[in-house]
């Protein structure tokens, strides 16, 4: 109980040696840390300038792990995210072999910036890293480093030339996280921050032995049957087949699959973890219901013409499920 204890406080340390370098977001930073611990991918969606590079970066300085970047173009190839075989030489033998070159994703924090601006084919690549935490090239399978945590990153505004994520790819993420604009005193701060000589040293907090034991304890934290149950009332009430409520109805063409109910679990125990408590409450189920729901919910042409949004919807579930 003790080590829990002390590894809840790393934690809280990470977040104030974070705050040095990221002015505001609070809600970011939560849910990056929760899909961190509950060993899920994170998609942000923001415009450019907000920070999203900048927050992945001091992450990685803070808790101690590799990190590489990836700018997603639309000639970006699988072998330049995964890696690739190349012919090399013995010098003192002359016999030639193929050497297997590691690419990025071999890392513990992987930025996929603009994930949207390259073809399926090579946001495919992902795919097995993400669900399998490994790499198959010619028919040999090389495991990625523990843990292996990925941000991608969009933007919202120039969908020309972009290829929007599949619905299949999309339910690998745990969170779809939104990066909003700053509070006015936050962007003065980040005004006064960011443009003199001075820099925040940003201090190592936490190993990722500590990360890999924590989110160990994550999964053992207890969850009520009844809570279970209402994941799953929840998850059911956004599919039109199953649903009772009349937005869903109205609005929805496709509910979240099962994957979303794990989803909300996994998070609400890492967000009651960090909270220091070894037991699930429904207001943990409340606070990741968003973004876990957001990009398993599909909207229907209707609510797009009446511009009605999954964020108008999910309270109104959450609502119903008392």
């Amino acid at each position: 109980m003790e080590d829990i204890q002390n590894t809840v406080k790393k934690f809280k340390e990470a977040r104030k040696e974070l705050s040095k370098a990221i002015i505001g977001q609070e809600n970011v930073v939560s849910e990056v840390f929760m899909a961190l611990l509950a060993d899920g991918h994170i998609l942000l969606e923001g415009v450019p300038g907000l920070g999203k590079t900048l927050l992945v970066r001091s992450l990685a300085k803070v808790l101690q792990l590799d990190f590489h970047r990836v700018q997603f173009t639309p000639d970006l190839m699988p072998a330049d995210i995964i890696g690739m075989e190349v012919l090399e030489e013995d010098r003192s033998t002359g016999k030639r072999f193929f050497q297997f070159n590691k690419g990025p994703v071999f890392t513990n924090i992987l930025l996929a910036d603009e994930i949207n601006r390259t073809p399926p084919k090579t946001q495919s690549a992902l795919l097995e890293a993400m669900q399998e935490r490994e790499v198959t090239y010619a028919g040999k399978t090389y495991k990625l480093p523990e843990p292996f945590f990925l941000l991608a990153t969009q933007n919202p505004l120039e969908q020309s030339g972009t290829y929007p994520l599949p619905e299949a790819q999309l339910d690998r993420f745990l969170f779809y996280t939104v990066v909003q604009y700053p509070a006015e005193q936050e962007e003065v701060d980040i005004l006064q921050l960011t443009t003199g000589n001075q820099k925040n040293q940003l201090n190592p907090t936490l190993t990722a032995d500590e990360i890999l034991k924590a989110r160990s304890w994550v999964r053992d934290i207890h969850i009520d049957k009844e809570l279970l149950v209402k994941v799953s009332q929840l998850v059911r009430s956004t599919r039109p087949q199953n649903s009772e409520i009349d937005l869903v109805k109205q609005y929805v063409d496709w509910g979240a699959g099962p994957r979303a109910g794990q989803s909300i679990v996994l998070a609400a125990k890492a967000h009651a973890f960090l909270d220091g408590r070894l037991s699930v409450i429904p207001e943990d189920l409340k606070a990741v219901a968003l973004a876990v729901l957001r990009h398993r919910v599909v909207l229907n042409f209707v609510a797009k013409t009446e511009k009605f949004t999954v964020e108008e919807l999910i309270p109104e579930l959450l609502k119903n499920i008392k």
